[in-house]
């Protein structure tokens, strides 16, 4: 008589691993994936970000059903179909505008973090730019999501922001043979028009969430390598911290399974995180449409003020206080020195900015600096406005000189 073998894999499970290594990939990335103990709520940002896109994605596509991508009826598809006639229809709304705006809120955060506890530093420099990739492409699809309504802010945000583009356009062999206008070729006319709005139509339902979610699994495989930081900057040998936690050592061991254990975590601090979302959603759903964009839009009546959604507003701000070709400048070297804080950081020390000298002064007034960016630029240009904003915008482009030389003079702890 055979021996019956306890461990023996069941015939389904044995297929797909035969085929699939699923019990491989489960190991590699859930359950034997390690994670420091170390760590605070802080860390369940990333998981807090997927979920958020995941509810943009769902709330979309039940938008999708329903809104026309025609300047004749865009802005009666979303303001009166979806938001009268359709069952629910405004919740949907709702919960894809108060997401779009507070997933913003969590990737300052994220990047905050990231920024306090040096976790771009040597042999992370992938995942800081990674997830500044995913920053960028997050900000593209806002954008192209905001054109879609077709109301007031909408048509002239987009005249303005695409106006920039106006500095790039090709002017070969000193206006002799002149390119066709980038500002043209981007709107599919002079002005936004149907065109317009079809193609940014197009990369916000299509190609963005695309390249989002490659990026979504390229920062997650960036973290597998080198391993998620820790809030003291220790160097863990992980190899051994695992072996001592599957040993039973776990208290002695200095990391935990990604799944069960800090998974188990992550969705403790989502729950509390999706409580304040739908209080949001159904209570104070306001903070995230903006009131001049219920106007439809009317390309021969200008806004006495135009500004973009909040997360936008302190790159504006960058941009707005100089004249046009030094504040488009301005504007690529702040979205420039953003990617490059890794490598501009010369301290040879992964630790939390409170340990770190004058590079915690360097973080807060890189924090604080922001939000006045952020505030001013809501703000209308003129008088004392204009003046703080000016030196809110110097300051952050001596950011990135500052820091070099700040690290460079750090001595290791």
């Amino acid at each position: 008589m055979a021996k019956f073998d306890e461990n023996a894999k069941p015939f389904s499970q044995k297929w797909m691993d035969d085929r699939l290594a699923v019990t491989t990939l489960k190991k590699v990335l859930s359950t034997e994936y390690w994670i420091p103990k170390d760590i605070n709520f802080l860390w369940a940002m990333g998981m807090i970000l997927a979920a958020t896109f995941g509810l943009l994605l769902v709330s979309g596509i039940f938008l999708l059903m329903y809104y026309k991508p025609d300047v004749d009826m865009a802005f009666d598809s979303v303001n009166y179909t979806i938001m009268t006639e359709v069952g629910y229809g405004w919740l949907w709304r709702h919960i894809h505008g108060v997401a779009a705006s507070i997933v913003f809120l969590i990737i300052y955060i994220h990047m905050f973090t990231g920024i306090y506890y040096g976790s771009y530093k040597k042999g992370r420099e992938m995942i800081w730019i990674s997830g500044m990739l995913l920053f960028v492409t997050f900000s593209a699809e806002a954008f192209s999501g905001y054109m879609l309504p077709w109301g007031q802010m909408s048509y002239w945000a987009g005249m303005v922001i695409t106006n920039l583009f106006e500095g790039f356009s090709p002017d070969i062999m000193g206006g002799a043979l002149n390119a066709p206008g980038l500002v043209e070729w981007i709107r599919g006319d002079y002005v936004p028009d149907d065109a317009f709005l079809t193609r940014f139509f197009m990369l916000h339902v299509l190609l963005l969430p695309l390249v989002i979610i490659g990026l979504i699994v390229l920062h997650f495989g960036t973290l597998r390598l080198p391993h998620v930081n820790n809030q003291t900057g220790e160097e863990i040998d992980f190899e051994e911290a695992a072996d001592l936690y599957k040993a039973g050592k776990k208290k002695e061991s200095k990391v935990i399974p990604f799944n069960p254990v800090f998974l188990s975590k992550d969705v403790f601090v989502m729950g509390v995180y999706f409580i304040l979302f739908f209080y949001l959603v159904f209570y104070h759903f306001n903070f995230a449409m903006d009131p001049v964009n219920f106007d439809p839009a009317d390309g021969l009546k200008t806004p006495p003020h135009i500004y973009p959604e909040w997360y936008f507003l302190w790159s504006y701000e960058i941009l707005r206080p100089f004249p046009k070709d030094p504040g488009l400048i301005a504007f690529g070297i702040a979205q420039v020195a953003l990617f490059m804080i890794p490598f501009i950081d010369r301290s040879p020390n992964v630790a939390p900015a409170n340990k770190r000298g004058l590079f915690h002064i360097w973080f807060w007034v890189l924090v604080i600096d922001m939000i006045v960016l952020t505030v001013m630029g809501k703000l209308p240009p003129q008088g004392i406005w204009n003046t703080i904003g000016m030196v809110a915008a110097v300051v952050f482009l001596l950011m990135g000189p500052a820091l070099y030389f700040i690290t460079k003079a750090e001595k290791k702890l």
